[in-house]
């Protein structure tokens, strides 16, 4: 494939990095829609992702750079390459800060976290579906090897220097698989938004399909650095998977018990009940008569 997509004079644009930024900017974009659709403040969504942006990146950075710092002292300019390395590491590291930060600046800002969360659904999908397609090109996360007709096979040395993607081999494009599961469930989440019965509905049902499709698609994609658990049984990812799909059911567990237990009385109700009494505890009509 292409890890690098052109070169401005000795400068190279990776092919991973100029995707994903793209995949950002939509993602942004599309949160100002979203924001306007459940009725919250877009400005204010908008500093919330960008911040939990620079917090994710952030953190990734400097977490290559403390594993790496005895060859940074010596090498200084390798610090310029950081941005080229990939692992699932850097992803759940910066996911863990992304979130962190997004909760605590909504709690700042007053922001209810269930209409901010479902607005940022979708968005979400959509940008994992734009990182995947970036992975494709740059050969990062590659798939188990294949015979089939669609298998891709990476030929640049940059892929293996980068992403330790092997060449001249006929593999999966478990990132394309990833990233049409991540684009149908932004579309998915989109169409939903404004129909939702309850907040946090839309949240919930995006840490599901996330879950779920991580889960799968790891079937399809290499093991090399992504840990293995239960005996080789799971993986590292897979792993988070099925804590994403816990949470997607803890949450629309938790706002279907909210919305039946607030206990609405019925349309028709005694004035008795209403008070707290038995019906017996109320004369009836005959009863006032006689006793008159």
């Amino acid at each position: 494939m292409y890890p690098v997509l052109f070169h401005i004079g000795s400068v190279l644009i990776p092919a991973y990095g100029a995707v994903a930024a793209l995949g950002v900017l939509l993602a942004l974009f599309l949160a100002q829609r979203t924001a306007r659709m459940v009725g919250i403040d877009a400005g204010k969504v908008w500093n919330l992702c960008i911040l939990a942006l620079f917090a994710a990146l952030a953190s990734q950075r400097l977490l290559l750079v403390a594993i790496n710092w005895s060859d940074l002292r010596r090498h200084p300019l390798w610090m310029l390459t950081l941005a080229m390395v990939h692992h699932p590491l850097l992803g759940v590291v910066g996911a863990l800060a992304g979130v962190g930060t997004a909760l605590i600046y909504a709690r700042w800002q007053r922001l209810p976290l269930g209409a901010t969360a479902d607005a940022l659904a979708a968005p979400l999908a959509l940008g994992l579906a734009f990182e995947q397609l970036g992975a494709l090109l740059a050969g990062s996360g590659y798939g188990t090897e294949t015979a089939a007709r669609w298998a891709v096979v990476y030929t640049s040395p940059l892929a293996a220097r980068w992403s330790g993607t092997p060449l001249g081999v006929a593999l999966h494009p478990v990132q394309a698989y990833a990233a049409v599961a991540f684009l149908t469930l932004a579309v998915f989440l989109l169409v939903w938004l404004p129909v939702r019965r309850r907040q946090g509905d839309v949240a919930g049902i995006g840490l599901l399909g996330t879950g779920v499709t991580v889960y799968l698609t790891e079937v399809w994609r290499d093991s090399e650095g992504r840990g293995a658990l239960l005996g080789g049984a799971l993986d590292g990812p897979q792993l988070a998977a099925i804590l994403l799909v816990l949470a997607g059911a803890l949450v629309l567990w938790e706002r279907k018990r909210t919305i039946e237990g607030q206990g609405f009385p019925p349309v028709r109700q005694k004035r008795g009940e209403r008070m707290g009494h038995g019906a017996c505890d109320e004369p009836s009509t005959n009863d006032e008569a006689e006793n008159d």
